[in-house]
């Protein structure tokens, strides 16, 4: 290993600039296009900093060009293996060009750039851009500040690490791996996702034999209440108190980011609710919904709905779902829109038998869990992922 300045690295390794070893080019200002330039279809598309995604092109996202704008400049018209970085709005952005469905080229707010040489591969810069490497240089340069145009002036004063190139190549390959790792179970989770869609909409669509109530015949609506912020008794305590904004993400809630004390619910609206209540956001985000693993209380952004012993909690919650439209429409307020507890108290709901109830809620908790344990895979893959990058680029771990 040796000394660098930025750290230590494997002796065969070097340090170099971007400026001595890569072309920058983006549209000239006065070429940059208008949106009224826009085409929905043409043969020619356009890159702007909007269609990257996941460190790819969202192909689907981008639109078309005139041929004229296209011929403008060659220099930025794009080839597979290409290296794209957004320079305006929010700079830093890393794309990489794995293929071209069109002839296309760049708005003004996007570099491309590519080595001056064969020594360099494309792949492996693109990692390194996406890594701590350029994290750590956009952040020296912004210095805190609301920088929202990466100049040209400053990035080829990029330096960043370079084996030589069969481990370039190897580095990109195990990385490139990682990724298809990452994408394939991404696409497995989004096709989950809409087959349990479909499932919700079968089952949960009326049958001649199921029956009409009200939310408030099979269930108690109950508020909540905030203590006063001036009085520090009435907090952190051991009572869980929820809020609006910790709702909505994921089926079970467990713990509250906020808690109060005994003095703080005896002293404010707030009531403690029983473990399985569904806790249904009434405001700021109306229709969300969790159900309580603990007994807690919330603030009074919420209508929760306490099941009683002739509904399945999991198949209400499952319902309540599909309701969030509804509620929307059902809201009213001149400062933020809200639902109050008698409009959810008379909301209709159509529902089966209890048996029917446990079966449906039983096969949509099945994907859930499916779903639940998909995006934990993903979690860690993207942790492996990070990982590999902290290894690899350092030359902790040699790929030869």
């Amino acid at each position: 290993m040796k000394q660098t300045e930025i750290g230590l690295l494997p002796e065969d390794w070097d340090v170099i600039n971007l400026e001595k070893n890569f072309t920058l080019k983006a549209r000239i200002g006065w070429q940059g296009l208008t949106t009224a330039e826009y085409l929905d279809n043409g043969n020619y598309g356009l890159v702007t900093g909007t269609d990257f995604k996941g460190g790819y092109i969202d192909w689907d996202n981008c639109v078309f060009v005139e041929k004229m704008r296209f011929d403008q400049d060659r220099n930025i018209q794009l080839k597979n293996g290409d290296v794209l970085v957004t320079k305006d709005g929010t700079i830093g952005k890393i794309a990489y060009v794995d293929f071209l469905p069109k002839p296309t080229t760049l708005n003004s707010g996007v570099f491309v750039v590519r080595p001056k040489s064969n020594s360099i591969s494309n792949r492996f810069f693109y990692y390194v851009l996406m890594s701590f490497y350029f994290d750590d240089f956009l952040l020296k340069i912004t210095a805190g500040s609301t920088i929202t145009h990466l100049y040209q002036k400053d990035f080829v004063n990029f330096n960043f690490v370079c084996p030589p190139l069969p481990e370039q190549e190897a580095i990109a390959e195990a990385l490139s791996d990682a990724d298809a790792w990452i994408e394939s179970l991404e696409q497995l989770i989004a096709k989950k996702r809409l087959i349990k869609q479909g499932a919700m909409q079968e089952l949960l669509s009326p049958k001649e034999d199921w029956e009409v109530k009200k939310l408030g015949e099979v269930a108690t609506i109950s508020g909540g209440g905030t203590p006063s912020t001036f009085v520090s008794k009435y907090w952190n305590g051991d009572i869980e108190w929820f809020t609006p904004t910790e709702v909505g993400y994921v089926k079970y809630l467990y713990s509250s980011k906020r808690k109060i004390s005994d003095a703080g619910l005896k002293n404010s609206s707030a009531t403690v609710l029983p473990i399985n209540t569904i806790l249904l956001t009434s405001r700021a985000g109306i229709g969300d919904l969790g159900i309580l693993k603990i007994e807690a209380c919330t603030n009074q952004g919420f209508q929760s709905i306490i099941c009683n012993d002739t509904v399945d909690v999991e198949f209400i919650y499952y319902l309540m779902s599909t309701k969030k439209e509804e509620l929307l429409k059902n809201a009213s307020g001149s400062t933020f829109l809200e639902i109050s507890p008698n409009k959810v108290k008379s909301l209709e709901i159509i529902i089966p038998s209890f048996t029917e109830q446990t079966h449906i809620a039983t096969i949509l908790s099945d994907m859930d869990v499916e779903l639940e344990a998909l995006e934990g895979q993903l979690g860690k893959a993207r942790k492996v992922k990070q990982g590999m990058m902290q290894e690899l680029l350092t030359g902790r771990v040699r790929l030869v």
